[in-house]
């Protein structure tokens, strides 16, 4: 089914539009692979990114165009089955942000 991500620009109330994500996978003695890079669409979306195994994968969002204080957030999260759809949102403010397993 693959990974998706949506992020949302809190102060202003609307989608972030053109940040730029990696997808990530944890392996045991090589650390961190990339897997996918894209950016968000108009409408602040990613879908379709590849979930190929169990196991530890995080995203990288490049935040630096809307938050000086948080120039990158990353999302670090397990995935039992891969076949399942997997939705990781990100809320972000200027001085917070939030995240959540979603739909």
């Amino acid at each position: 089914m693959g990974l998706s991500t949506h992020v949302l620009d809190t102060a202003l109330g609307q989608p972030a539009a053109e940040i730029r994500v990696r997808l990530e996978r944890g392996e045991p003695t090589a650390g961190w692979i990339l897997v996918a890079e894209a950016s968000t669409d108009p409408d602040g979306r990613i879908t379709g990114l590849p979930l190929t195994s169990p196991g530890r994968w995080r995203l990288v969002f490049d935040t630096s165009a809307r938050s000086a204080f948080f120039p990158e957030v990353t999302i670090a999260f397990e995935v039992s089955d891969p076949a399942e759809p997997h939705h990781v949102p990100l809320l972000l403010a200027p001085y917070g942000y939030s995240t959540y397993r979603g739909s």
